[in-house]
């Protein structure tokens, strides 16, 4: 499947009058707090190192959460509210969130052990379990295929971007990150491999 770029794809620095320098948090209306800690803290594991009234609304609970690397999601939350996220422009479509290689089989038994439901892909760049949340929030689980630092992650996507292009492919897969890869001097060698469909009208 060919597709032109409509946009210029690169990992240089754009010449804009303001420069972001990392995501400091994430903040998604949420269903319940028990529902919200059960999921994210409890199986999950991501630490809830704060919880207060939201400043802006008292009557909703502000939950703030470690993904695992310092930096924080956060919920509103508020008891018996039961949330469905809206499709379309300024909503959120899911979250993702980094687990590692040797812990994807355990994650696995753990979601159904808990009774969530799950899909795996192989997105090429990288492999993914989607779930849900209790608030029915879409929930990727990404499992890097290739130890990429993370200073470099931009530059190795921007790379394999340009490659895909070049080759007329639909999405960019193992052939266009591993040329990028050794291109860049970084190890081709996949650290995960894994077998499920790409996930493309599936």
């Amino acid at each position: 499947m060919e597709h032109t770029p409509e946009f210029d794809v690169t990992a240089d620095q754009p010449d804009s009058p303001v420069h972001t320098i990392g995501t400091d948090h994430m903040t998604v209306m949420g269903g319940d707090s028990a529902g919200t800690i059960a999921f994210y803290r409890d199986l999950l594991g991501m630490p809830l190192v704060l919880e207060q009234p939201n400043l802006d609304q008292p009557e909703l609970t502000h939950l703030f959460f470690d993904t695992g690397d310092g930096r924080i999601l956060t919920f509103f939350t508020k008891e018996g509210q039961r949330t469905r996220p809206q499709r379309g422009p300024g909503n959120v479509h899911h979250l993702a969130f980094s687990i590692a290689p040797e812990e994807f089989d355990d994650t696995k038994q753990a979601l159904q052990a808990a009774g969530y439901g799950f899909n795996e892909f192989d997105r090429g760049a990288f492999h993914s379990l989607y779930t849900q949340d209790p608030g029915g929030l879409i929930v990727e689980l990404v499992v890097e295929k290739y130890a990429i630092p993370d200073d470099r992650r931009g530059e190795v996507l921007a790379l394999a971007h340009e490659k895909r292009v070049e080759e007329g492919a639909g999405f960019v897969d193992d052939e266009h990150m591993q040329a990028a890869l050794e291109e860049l001097g970084l190890d081709p060698e996949p650290q995960f491999e894994g077998d499920a469909p790409t996930g493309t009208r599936v």
